[in-house]
């Protein structure tokens, strides 16, 4: 049996972006990945409107919780995939890095956010066509 791939998705706060990531790896990829997210500056909590709109898609963000880069196991990761924290992303081992620039969605209306949420499917579901 072929090992999953490591996935690590990872934004600033890891409350919006980077959690609907993670959970859209795990959806779409199954058992072929092991996904992670992380903040660079976690703000503790999943944001409610990334909670709802995950809901709506029939997944429970609200059973995840917001994790720092420190938390992390320290493995080679097969992708590193960052979401607006500039120089405050990390630089950690990984065959793969890239840098989606996706706008923060945590003051939008929930149409605007479902349109960010959308786009990160997208974004996940052709990384996963990738590796």
């Amino acid at each position: 049996m072929l090992k999953p791939k490591r996935l690590l998705f990872v934004c600033v706060e890891n409350s919006n972006r980077s959690q609907m990531a993670e959970a859209f790896a795990r959806l779409l990829g199954g058992y072929t990945v092991e996904a992670h997210s992380a903040g660079s500056r976690p703000s503790g909590v999943v944001n409610p409107k990334a909670i709802a709109a995950m809901a709506e898609l029939g997944y429970d963000l609200s059973a995840h919780s917001s994790k720092s880069l420190g938390g992390l196991p320290a493995v080679e990761w097969h992708a590193v995939i960052t979401m607006g924290c500039g120089d405050a992303c990390p630089s950690l081992p990984a065959r793969l890095r890239e840098d989606w620039a996706i706008p923060d969605p945590r003051a939008m209306e929930p149409e605007n956010f479902r349109q960010v949420r959308n786009r990160i499917r997208d974004e996940v579901a052709e990384l996963l066509s990738r590796i």
